[in-house]
């Protein structure tokens, strides 16, 4: 794994908070470099003021990877997809999150802090970074994602 490949962000609401704090432990563990675009708190917050900035930094290529929680992983994966060259995948289970990778190309992986456990959310985590993009057929899908 090349140094750009160890760069990850990750940003979550109050939902996401502790999983947050969790998968960031673990990934630093793992030797990658986590920006952490918030929240900071479990206090309330609107999800929208942190995924942006997060799938910002994808979109300008800052990081390869980026992780978003919240409590349904469905509000942060539906902002973080707004942005051009963004592909979050919600993603529940192992399979899952690598065919978002295999087929989808996804850059990000988005967590539903409230329906799997920490130790669900690292495995997870440890199927979507170690998966490459497969490419040849998905290729031409992927690239007719973006709209603009």
């Amino acid at each position: 794994m090349n140094n750009e490949n160890l760069k990850i962000s990750i940003a979550c609401d109050h939902a996401g908070y502790n999983l947050k704090e969790y998968l960031k432990i673990k990934l630093n563990s793992q030797g990658y470099l986590v920006k952490d675009y918030g929240t900071f708190s479990e206090k309330s917050v609107d999800y929208p003021d942190y995924i942006h900035p997060l799938a910002k930094s994808m979109q300008n290529k800052e990081h390869k990877f980026g992780i978003v929680i919240c409590g349904s992983g469905i509000g942060v994966s539906i902002t973080a997809n707004k942005h051009p060259d963004v592909r979050a995948a919600l993603s529940w289970t192992e399979d899952i999150a690598k065919f978002s990778r295999l087929h989808n190309n996804a850059n990000i992986l988005a967590l539903p802090a409230r329906f799997i456990s920490k130790r669900k959310a690292k495995k997870i985590m440890d199927v979507f970074l170690s998966t490459n993009f497969e490419g040849g057929r998905h290729m031409a899908r992927v690239s007719k994602i973006n709209i603009s």
